[in-house]
């Protein structure tokens, strides 16, 4: 992708799932000096965190707050595969910067396959209530660790475009501190930092980074983040094309997880360029994963119409992740865009039920 961060995939996790005891193991083997458990899931999982480096400018992150939202996990890996077949990438950045990096935050739902936790618990907007072991970890972490920057790593999902054509492979966002979405200096700091990366990343990623919404959450742990004082970072693994498994996404996560570490090393609590931040594009929610267009449903009367599919994750027996094809809208979708799209006009619309019904699995072929 470029010549000077080359990229290696972390070959122990070639896939999106990654089953926990996997994960707590190869840290244990490979990164015993550098890990500890800093407190336990629900379920009394442990929760690892990994810390390299020894400058003064420390870093938090964490991924696998939505159990099914991986990406960060494996890029994180990956990272560390690059830094140990290219030190001298590492060397200098890792004495300006200390990066306590909490694996996967909430390996029940992590082992699922789940968005929340054991619980039910979107731990993401449990700040306030503190009803999941898992949050209460994250404070006591983030709020004693005299933090200059926090990474909050996340996934999106395969709606969201930069344009209404390209996907938005990565978005960013530096998160409100209020309703009003004043431009505090907390702000600055962080839109300082994604504009780094997107001026680092535009050119081997093109028309494919966004922002998030910078609507205020009251109990999100980003926003209330920023509101203690901390300059926080949103990152969004997306879509990219013709890649469910998201090893393109992988790839790229990476490398934004690297510029941001650099940035971070190089700003020093600088807002230098955070004007940039505004340039970029605004996630649209404009696709769904498949649409079969004009489809004529086995009707007494005349009845033509669109049929929107999204694939959901599901883990089959064997721990293996599937992709089950959903029909999620019907109608007249002319307002919408599919990254697969069937015309379906002189088609036959074949199933045993009359009409697609929402909701449910795909039971019908085109024939």
């Amino acid at each position: 992708m470029t010549n000077s961060f080359p990229y290696f995939k972390n070959q122990s996790f070639p896939d999106r799932y990654i089953f926990p005891e996997k994960l707590f193991s190869y840290l244990q083997d490979n990164y015993s000096d550098h890990i500890k458990e800093i407190g336990k899931s629900s379920l009394g999982k442990p929760i690892y965190m990994l810390t390299l480096g020894n400058g003064k400018l420390k870093v938090a992150a964490w991924s696998q707050m939505h159990g099914n939202e991986s990406t960060a996990t494996l890029a994180m890996l990956d990272l560390l595969s690059i830094f140990e077949k290219h030190p001298e990438l590492s060397e200098k950045l890792l004495g300006l910067v200390q990066l306590d990096f909490i694996f996967m935050l909430n390996p029940d739902g992590s082992e699922a396959w789940t968005r929340r936790n054991a619980y039910d618990i979107d731990i993401n907007r449990d700040f306030i209530r503190n009803s999941s072991n898992e949050v209460r970890v994250l404070k006591s972490i983030v709020l004693n660790g005299n933090y200059s920057y926090l990474l909050n790593l996340h996934d999106q999902r395969t709606i969201f475009t930069t344009d209404g054509i390209h996907p938005a492979t990565l978005s960013f966002l530096s998160p409100s501190e209020n309703l009003e979405r004043d431009l505090t200096e907390n702000r600055k700091k962080s839109m300082a930092v994604i504009a780094a990366i997107y001026m680092q990343m535009k050119q081997i990623l093109p028309n494919r980074i966004a922002k998030y919404t910078d609507e205020f959450y009251p109990t999100s742990t980003g926003d209330n983040f920023m509101k203690a004082g901390i300059p926080a970072i949103l990152f969004e693994g997306g879509f990219y094309e013709n890649d469910l498994e998201r090893k393109k996404t992988r790839e790229y996560y990476t490398h934004a997880i690297y510029f941001a570490l650099k940035a971070i090393s190089v700003l020093k609590g600088d807002t230098l360029s955070y004007e940039t931040y505004f340039d970029i594009p605004q996630n649209k929610e404009t696709h769904f994963d498949l649409i079969y267009r004009n489809v004529k449903l086995n009707t007494e009367f005349e009845c033509i119409m669109d049929i929107a599919v999204q694939y959901r994750e599901i883990l089959d027996e064997n721990k293996n992740l599937t992709y089950q094809p959903y029909v999620i809208e019907i109608g007249d979708l002319n307002h919408k865009k599919g990254w697969k799209e069937i015309d379906c006009t002189d088609k036959k619309f074949v199933s045993i039920k009359k009409f697609p019904k929402l909701d449910s699995l795909v039971d019908f072929i085109i024939e």
